[in-house]
């Protein structure tokens, strides 16, 4: 497997994750709680995301099959989802749906709703591993459970610097303050539109529109 798609599949999956812009959300929903209650929560809704990636990264391919719809047309849509979701990133439209949500879920374990899910494994997270899986097994040189390792390990890996970031969170959104918060957002903004169009291209060409 090559290191280029290595480092793809993790900006990518980094980037729609986005660990840095939860982390301040995850201080806010367990704010008042003790060190070890913060942990088992993160530990918790960790583990629920990467369950929850792993079934899409798994089964989505199959689920697309079974009810007709071809991976050219679910790269560009999906390329399309990210680009809107890029787009909330760029003009700062995701927080205050996130601290809306952080809000009205002070009264409850909040590590399967809403951090496990929609916040790690959301639905752009849930179409980039399908993409990405979906890529692995058309490149892959050798083995294709080669590929599909790989890209399981890469979201294992953003999902643990997720949970290393919920253990420095406090120390972090000090350090970082506003300014910081609004510049990174913005940057992975960008990346991520990026990426976004590169799906839709790559699931043009997949389909044979250009050829002739």
């Amino acid at each position: 497997m090559a290191l280029g798609f290595i480092i793809t599949s993790f900006v990518t999956l980094f980037v729609i994750i986005e660990p840095i812009g939860i982390t301040p959300i995850f201080i806010a929903l367990t704010r008042g709680m003790s060190a070890q209650k913060r942990r088992r929560i993160g530990m918790h809704a960790c583990l629920v995301a990467i369950g929850l990636l792993t079934t899409f990264g798994l089964l989505g391919e199959a689920l697309l099959n079974f009810v007709g719809i071809s991976m050219s047309a679910f790269r560009i849509s999906g390329g399309i989802l990210l680009f809107l979701t890029a787009l909330d990133m760029l003009f700062e439209r995701r927080n205050p749906r996130r601290e809306g949500q952080a809000a009205h879920d002070d009264d409850h374990d909040p590590s399967v709703f809403p951090l496990a899910m929609p916040l790690l494994a959301g639905p752009g997270a849930m179409t980039s591993m399908i993409l990405l899986v979906g890529q692995a097994r058309e490149g892959a040189a050798g083995s294709v459970w080669q590929g599909v390792i790989a890209v399981h390990v890469v979201m294992v890996a953003v999902v643990a610097c997720a949970f290393l970031l919920f253990q420095v969170a406090a120390p972090l959104d000090r350090a970082l303050g506003k300014t910081g918060n609004n510049v990174i957002t913005r940057l992975l903004g960008m990346l991520l539109a990026g990426l976004s169009v590169q799906f839709v291209i790559d699931g043009v060409k997949a389909s044979g529109l250009l050829h002739g």
